[in-house]
């Protein structure tokens, strides 16, 4: 499928595709990404986009759970980017498993619907544009090769990989180490903001 057919003909002079850490569920044992880390990551998120001169005619890629990719999303509309957001389960079931467990997840549930209605670009849904997901194939890996292969349709040379990550593996399949080594195999151009580091 054409990437641009959701975009009515938009044709972005910069791709932004995020991928990044939810914010930690209450009581996680060993902490990745702690609200504590919230504020500093968002400014960090923000600074990349300025130094890569962000902006209007870009259009900013990602999923939109609590954490990473909803401080993402509002940095890109901040910034005038067009948004086009894209979620491997249907609305309900994404808020029900990749907002409300979070830390704070009613307050991350209400700014996604803020977001969403600002946004110019409908939510995609992966079941809606690909089919249902084949035996055996993981939902959040398909995802997560879907918003590459999005991304990608607009040229390699326009893909700016930004992902907030600890550097580890994941809890399960398709987190952002998996888009990373994406990423890196098709030689894309990755910013990496380790959480580590943050706070």
């Amino acid at each position: 499928m054409n990437p641009s057919h959701h975009l009515t003909c938009f044709v972005p002079r910069q791709v932004f595709l995020f991928s990044g850490h939810m914010i930690d569920a209450p009581g996680r044992p060993s902490p990745r990404f702690p609200p504590s880390c919230e504020a500093a990551a968002a400014r960090e998120i923000g600074a990349v986009l300025d130094r890569l001169g962000a902006g209007p005619g870009d259009l900013a890629i990602s999923q939109a759970a609590a954490g990473g990719d909803i401080l993402f999303l509002e940095a890109a509309e901040a910034r005038g980017l067009r948004c086009q957001v894209m979620l491997p389960f249907d609305e309900p079931e994404f808020i029900r498993r990749s907002i409300l467990p979070s830390c704070d997840g009613p307050s991350w549930r209400d700014r996604w619907l803020a977001l969403q209605a600002r946004l110019v670009e409908p939510t995609r849904v992966m079941h809606r544009d690909l089919g249902p997901t084949p035996l055996g194939v993981d939902d959040f890996e398909r995802a997560n090769d879907w918003l590459m292969d999005t991304a990608l349709g607009f040229g390699p040379a326009k893909v700016r990989f930004i992902c907030l990550w600890n550097g580890a593996g994941g809890d399960g399949p398709g987190g952002t180490q998996h888009m990373m080594d994406e990423v890196r195999r098709h030689a894309g151009q990755a910013h990496w903001i380790d959480t580590r580091t943050l706070c």
